[in-house]
């Protein structure tokens, strides 16, 4: 990816509106950290079920505040909205392992996406974070450096063969 459309992406996430607050229940358990990283301290956990307050999104993280503390959690241990009393916790951990979900079973990837149409039309041109992104752009000598020093070692790999993509 070119630093300009890195840095297109990366200023549009940094642009990106507010976070609305919303509900949510906890689906697996999981450590309330003080910081979005995996590495930060743990001030206390949550239970399978347990109700949270969604107040903002972070890559991969949900900052959320519940009757256990406040804090930052996974998303993926996380279901918007309340669980319905027909699955049972069971069901719900089922549709997030099987990506399928909604009565047309449809199947959608969970994780950390891509800006949104109502994301993108809300961002805005940041020229100085432009300019930082692209202050971090390296040349092919100062990667060699790099993965040198980082004692990094070139693999050669097959990539995996077209799909066939016939009309049927």
């Amino acid at each position: 990816m070119s630093s300009i459309r890195l840095g297109i992406v990366l200023v549009s996430l940094m642009a990106m509106p507010a976070f609305a607050a919303e509900t949510g229940r906890v689906i697996r358990s999981d450590e309330i950290k003080v910081e979005p990283f995996r590495d930060a301290k743990t001030t206390a956990m949550l239970s399978i079920g347990d109700k949270v307050e969604i107040v903002k999104k972070n890559g991969g993280w949900l900052q959320i505040n519940s009757p256990k503390g406040k804090g930052w959690v996974h998303m993926l241990n996380v279901r918007k909205g309340e669980m319905r009393k027909d699955a049972g916790e069971l069901g719900g951990l089922l549709s997030m392992a099987s990506g399928r979900a909604g009565t047309g079973k449809v199947v959608a990837t969970t994780g950390i996406r891509g800006l949104d149409e109502v994301e993108l039309q809300a961002a805005k041109y940041n020229e100085a974070e432009l300019s930082l992104v692209e202050s971090y752009t390296k040349n092919r000598a100062e990667a060699q450096v790099f993965a040198t020093q980082g004692k990094l070692v070139a693999r050669k790999f097959d990539y995996l063969p077209s799909p066939d993509v016939s009309p049927k």
